[in-house]
Order: structure tokens, then C-alpha cells, then sequence
């Protein structure tokens, strides 16, 4: 089995992992600070820090790993979906990375990666198996018949889960990114405050509803009660939570019904919020399931799973030449 340089640089993190015979045996990730005064990523401010950091995060996964640039057999990288400027850096040291030591090249597709993670450490999902995936800009149902056949039956038709935790922690003046913020401060509340609940139907979600019904309900609040989010904060976090994870619960359940895959898995940086974990587990244990939760460093964007999922591409002999480009819509 090959020992596998893995690149990870969509959007604002940047990381390299060193995967051997399936094994992690290193995953490193700098993140980027820069972007929580302007409350969002800044596409520009991200790439450039992806220069400065794409070398030295490699250098220390080297050496974490125990391993040298010459023991490496393929490089593995996120071609995308994906912030262009981001995936640019990421997909130019790879390029760079393989060339110069006539390497093989193994593109990642991101979303696909993030169901794999699964398959970084033990307890891990038999094949077919159901994964909620969550992040900042995805959120999917997806069929799992094997490593690289994939099938998606659900998606939101505009905002992402995690899109809506962070713009409704912009409206509650948190600092960037607001997911873990809410979710911190929703342990001490409870979810007293109704929101909506937008359904397109099927197995789809839609959060653009959910944003507009928690900016309409602190604004009518605040005419009456100017201190009502200061004096509430807890509460509204609460129910801010419980509402988006009750919508994604509802589908997945809706999902189990219709697959009959009764192996549930969760995947994204979403997935580690401890609402959605902990409601999970107890769907799971009350419908009969076996869930599959990664841990929390497997969760967020990390390349320890486009190193796993370019072993399984090693295997199947899924490689690309030099002419890869990024696709921000992979």
C-alpha cells in the first residue's frame, strides 16, 4: 500500500496529512485567524495565507509522520468544490510536489472526502450506508454504496446548514465563525423561541426561510424590548439550534424510511455540533440504528480525509496528469 501525501485547501484552513497502507499517521491543519474581523472569509485574505502556510503545515506532517518527501508514492489533493483562489495554492503544490518527484496525482472531490472520513479510524460503516453531510456550504443526504460511488438523494436548494448557524450568530453580534459560539451558548438555554421551519418537500432542506424568520423575530423583540437579545442570548441560541437540527433529523428520518439503510453516518464541520451529535444518538438508540460519528478533528476540513479517500482511488487506479486545474464547482 502507498504512502500518500494529502493536501487540503478549499476554503480557509490548510492542511496536510501523510496517510500509510489506509493509516493516518499524521494530520495538520493552520487555520486562519485573519478572517474574525470581518465576520466571514475574505476569498483574498485566504489564499494568500495559503501560501504562507501550504510548506511549513507540510513540513510538520513529514515530520510528524516520521516519513521524508522521498518516502512519499502519490500526492492526493482537493480539486474542489471550493473557494478558487484557495484550491489554487493547494492544487499547485501538489502539482509541483508530484512533478518533481514523478509521482502519481490523485484529485479529491471535497464532499466526497467528507463521508470518507469515516474510514480514518475504527468504528467504521459497512457498505451501503446513509450519511447526513453538513458543512458551512453543503448540506446532503447521501447514499453510500461503496468508497467511490456515491449517490446524493437530498441537498438544500440555497443556504447551507452551517451558513445559517453563522449569519444567525451575525445577527446576535458573535464573532465569526458563530456555529461553535451558538452551540456554547445554547447548553446553558432552552429552545422557548418558535422559528420556521422551511420544508421544499421531498428529501431536500432550505435555510433562506429559517435566516428570514430569526431576523424577523428579533426585530419585532427589539421594538418592544430593546435589551431582548442581551437578556435572552442563551435562550435564542438555544432555539436557533434546535430548530436546524430538528429540520436535519427530520429529513434523515424521512431518508432511513425511504433507503431502508439503517447505517447512519454524519459528516461536515456542522457535524460537530454537540446538539446534532447528541440528538443523533438518541434517534438512533430509539429507531434502532447504527450511528457513525467521526470525532471532531475529522469533522472540519482536514486532508487526513483526502488522504483516505486517495487511498481508495490509489486502489481503483484513479490517478490525473499535470493538466488538473481546481474546480470551485467540482
Amino acid at each position: 500500500m502507498p504512502i500518500i501525501l494529502a493536501i487540503e485547501s478549499s476554503c480557509d484552513d490548510t492542511s496536510a496529512a501523510i496517510i500509510a497502507d489506509g493509516e493516518v499517521l499524521s494530520n495538520v491543519t493552520a487555520g486562519q485567524a485573519v478572517h474574525e474581523e470581518f465576520g466571514g472569509v475574505v476569498p483574498e485574505h485566504a489564499s494568500r495565507a495559503h501560501q504562507r502556510n501550504i510548506v511549513p503545515t507540510v513540513a510538520v506532517a513529514l515530520s510528524r509522520a516520521g516519513k521524508t518527501a522521498d518516502d512519499i508514492d502519490a500526492v492526493a489533493f482537493t480539486r474542489g468544490p471550493g473557494l478558487i483562489g484557495s484550491l489554487m495554492v493547494g492544487v499547485s503544490f501538489a502539482k509541483a510536489f508530484a512533478l518533481a518527484r514523478n509521482l502519481p496525482l490523485i484529485e479529491v472531490d471535497h464532499m466526497q472526502a467528507h463521508v470518507l472520513a469515516h474510514f480514518a479510524e475504527a468504528p467504521k460503516p459497512d457498505f451501503p450506508f446513509l450519511c447526513l453531510t453538513v458543512s458551512g456550504g453543503h448540506t446532503q443526504l447521501v447514499v453510500v454504496k461503496s468508497a467511490l460511488d456515491q449517490q446524493v438523494i437530498g441537498r438544500t436548494i440555497d443556504d447551507a446548514a452551517g451558513e445559517a448557524f453563522d449569519k444567525s450568530g451575525k445577527m446576535l453580534g458573535l464573532p465569526y465563525p458563530a456555529g461553535p459560539e451558538i452551540d456554547k451558548l445554547a447548553r446553558a438555554g432552552k429552545p422557548v423561541i418558535a422559528f420556521a421551519k422551511p420544508d421544499p418537500g421531498a428529501l431536500d432542506f432550505s435555510f433562506s426561510g429559517l435566516k428570514t424568520s430569526i431576523l424577523y423575530t428579533l426585530q419585532k423583540k427589539i421594538k418592544t424590548e430593546p435589551d431582548f437579545v442581551k437578556e435572552n442570548l442563551e435562550d435564542i441560541c438555544a432555539s436557533i439550534q434546535d430548530t436546524i437540527v430538528s429540520i436535519l433529523l427530520r429529513k434523515l428520518t424521512m431518508a432511513v424510511e425511504e433507503t431502508g439503510l439503517t447505517q447512519v453516518a454524519l459528516a461536515g464541520g456542522v457535524s460537530a455540533n454537540s446538539g446534532l451529535r447528541d440528538g443523533l444518538r438518541a434517534l438512533a438508540e430509539e429507531k434502532g440504528w447504527s450511528v457513525f460519528i467521526p470525532r471532531i478533528e475529522y469533522c472540519t476540513d482536514n486532508a487526513a480525509m483526502i488522504g483516505v479517500t486517495g487511498a481508495f482511488k490509489f486502489a481503483a487506479g484513479e490517478f490525473v496528469g499535470q493538466e488538473v486545474a481546481p474546480a470551485a464547482r467540482f
